[in-house]
């Protein structure tokens, strides 16, 4: 089986990686938010497709052999419309699934499903540090009387009264996440439930520090023909493939 053309849905430091090792021919595809790399060899394509009927017309059209899905775990929309499009296609669709943090012996998490169901959590405390993207955003005046919020997203957004908005973008040291939590003495940190290397020294302050994390669940995600738990191994299955 040889791949002539590649789809890679990206948006993480994962799928940065895979894009750095694929040539002109293959697709670099992007939401649009954060930085757009401009040092790949292979195409970058910035947008979205209209939905997984969209995407499958641009699969046909651009002769697309195999679509790679290493979005961020929590976009289960462009997941699912990944997996519709490349059945719709009949091309193969492979997905990279990094595995979820688990809890430590002594870690007090507490999963919540929802945005309903985290502000109930959040409701003993006074200061949370919330790491789970723009979403936060949406719901600054919305803030109880006895909160304060700190949002660290990627987009720069205006200080409200009530709270103040973090534009960074990882990966975060540990240094810097414990001179963060020195600085704001957060009462809790609210996560995704993400993965990988580069945001976890936050959980290890947190351990460090005895405080709660309020967990948002991981989505369900469509199943793919192969699922790859770390980049060494797409990349070799890529290897065989070619």
């Amino acid at each position: 089986m040889k791949m002539k053309r590649i789809l890679l849905l990206g948006g993480t430091g994962d799928a940065l990686r895979i894009a750095r090792q694929l040539g002109p021919e293959h697709v670099y595809s992007l939401a649009g938010l954060g930085k757009v790399p401009d040092d790949l060899a292979c195409t970058v394509r910035v947008g979205g497709f209209g939905g997984s009927e969209g995407m499958a017309r641009y699969i046909v059209d651009e002769g697309i052999d195999l679509v790679i899905d290493a979005t961020h775990p929590y976009a289960a929309q462009i997941s699912a419309n990944a997996a519709q499009a490349s059945r719709a296609a009949r091309v193969p669709y492979w997905a990279l699934h990094r595995p979820a943090w688990q809890p430590q012996a002594g870690d007090d998490w507490r999963m919540v499903g929802d945005w309903d169901e985290l502000t109930d959590a959040l409701a003993p405390f006074r200061k949370p540090l919330f790491t789970l993207g723009r979403e936060p955003l949406a719901h600054l005046y919305e803030i109880p009387p006895h909160q304060f919020w700190v949002v660290r997203c990627l987009e720069a957004h205006e200080d409200t009264a009530r709270a103040r908005i973090l534009a960074a973008r990882g990966p975060f040291t540990l240094e810097g996440e414990r001179a963060l939590f020195a600085l704001q003495a957060f009462d809790v940190l609210v996560s995704k439930n993400s993965g990988g290397q580069a945001t976890e020294a936050k959980l290890e302050v947190a351990r460090e520090r005895g405080l709660p994390v309020v967990m948002l669940r991981r989505p369900e995600l469509p199943a793919a023909e192969r699922e790859f738990e770390n980049v060494a191994d797409l990349l070799d299955a890529l290897q065989v493939a070619d």
